[in-house]
């Protein structure tokens, strides 16, 4: 259905990269979320009128919650695209997490009161009844939750939507709570066995569940999460093919909502280079990296003497004491400045991610490791932090 849909309603729909095509993809899942939430809430409702079980109508009135997410993910889909304005020069894009977020906390709250009704009804038990109707209608129910869940998640990865993806996950336990009750309604009819408030509470704990995770996927952008690996790896692949490039060091990636990332890092070139020639090469470099992952790249030209044989030699002495502070150290823009009473050993410092300790500390740690290693030295460093 979504793949009909996709050809009558978006042009070039195979450009997830695109913002106008990832827009589209957005809002025809979201209006497809909400028009079969809607059918499923009707005919779960009649399921849980016709059977008088709790489970069922909580799980009737989660599929009703479920369309009124899938309206915040349209609406925020709508929002998010909206060009930049003076106010927001860098876009609307994480109106997007907010939107997911927003979803994460409907669940939460629709597994809260689902658990609270089920508790009622372990206490004050009811008869259930079960019908033909109501079987049909929840496998029925299954059947399309499934085929949500992986449309959702597919076009979710593919345009990289944190909304969509926790929609998937939410279709994913629904899945799971309508099989329940299902079983629940079977194991009430067959054995006589009154399990449905218990099964309520069950239901209610997948939901709960989910509306975590999909809270923490739709947070932790917001917050500022470190770039993928993959896509850190991508950066220093593309940068270190630039023949005028021998090094790379202080790379961030900002991230203004999905395909709205902006990257920037220094790029160590040799300093006795033509300066024209180089920046032409560094503008080059700029490009590819927008043009292979739809980013805005800004790249620093650092300079450095790869002519100084001494120079290198200790440089590369100086980082390999260091690592026996601690491995994950690297140090850059290292310079020597010699003097009548000793040579200054001027660098920057790169402590790593979850490195506990002030910048303070580690640069005393490592100057006093400079001056114990290398009689004669002192130690000037700048400390840096790694933000991937």
């Amino acid at each position: 259905m979504l793949n009909l849909l996709a050809r009558v309603f978006i042009k070039d729909r195979e450009n997830y990269k695109d913002g106008e095509v990832r827009t589209r993809y957005g809002l025809l899942c979201s209006a497809l979320g909400i028009a079969l939430n809607i059918v499923l809430f009707a005919g779960k409702y009649i399921a849980g009128v016709l059977s008088g079980s709790v489970a069922i109508a909580a799980d009737a009135v989660n599929n009703l919650s479920d369309a009124g997410s899938s309206l915040i993910s349209l609406l925020g889909f709508r929002l998010a695209s909206k060009k930049p304005d003076p106010d927001h020069p860098f876009g609307h894009g994480r109106i997007e997490y907010l939107s997911g977020l927003a979803v994460s906390v409907l669940i939460i709250l629709m597994g809260v009161e689902l658990f609270r009704t089920s508790v009622e009804k372990i206490i004050s038990p009811e008869e259930v009844k079960a019908s033909l109707v109501s079987v049909g209608i929840l496998l029925a129910s299954i059947a399309v939750k499934v085929y949500m869940w992986a449309y959702n998640r597919a076009i979710g990865r593919k345009i990289n939507s944190a909304a969509m993806l926790a929609t998937a996950t939410d279709s994913l336990s629904d899945t799971v709570s309508t099989a329940i009750v299902l079983v629940s309604m079977l194991v009430s009819h067959f054995f006589h066995l009154n399990i449905d408030g218990w099964v309520g509470v069950l239901v209610a704990i997948f939901i709960l569940r989910a509306g975590y995770l999909a809270a923490k996927e739709t947070l932790s952008p917001l917050l500022g999460k470190a770039p993928e690996k993959e896509l850190v790896e991508s950066i220093e692949s593309i940068v270190l093919a630039c023949p005028q490039v021998c090094g790379i060091h202080d790379l961030i990636v900002h991230d203004y909502g999905p395909g709205r990332l902006i990257v920037s890092l220094h790029a160590e070139v040799d300093g006795s280079g033509d300066i024209y020639e180089i920046h032409d090469a560094i503008d080059n470099l700029e490009r590819d990296l927008k043009e292979a992952l739809s980013c805005l790249a800004v790249v620093h030209m650092d300079p450095v003497d790869l002519r100084d044989e001494v120079c290198a030699k200790a440089r590369e002495a100086v980082a390999e004491m260091v690592k026996t502070l601690d491995d994950r150290i690297t140090i850059h823009d290292f310079r020597m400045v010699p003097g009548t009473t000793h040579t200054n050993y001027i660098f920057d410092a790169v402590l790593p991610v979850g490195m506990i300790i002030s910048d303070e500390e580690a640069k005393k740690m490592i100057s006093d490791a400079v001056s114990q290693h290398f009689p004669g030295c002192f130690g000037v460093v700048n400390i840096d932090r790694s933000y991937i």
